[in-house]
């Protein structure tokens, strides 16, 4: 890949992003990639969430007692 260099506001992300969309690849390829990028940021927002959930001593009992006040 060639060698990019990009100054803000592009964040590292959108700057690796463009020099992998600067080589053509498959729609189907695209479709993939796009599977992987939501997969990676669904696991990375439930490893937050879990993290949220244990700092806050939460069960599921207390869940539950949650949803049942509303």
């Amino acid at each position: 890949m060639a060698n990019l260099s990009v100054h803000p506001p592009l964040s590292n992300v959108q700057a690796e992003l463009l020099k992998l969309f600067s080589a053509e690849i498959p729609e189907n390829h695209l479709f993939e990639l796009k599977k992987v990028i939501a997969k990676f940021l669904l696991d990375k927002a439930k490893d937050k969430a879990d993290a949220i959930w244990d700092e806050k001593g939460y069960s599921d009992e207390k869940l539950q007692q949650i949803l049942d006040k509303k």
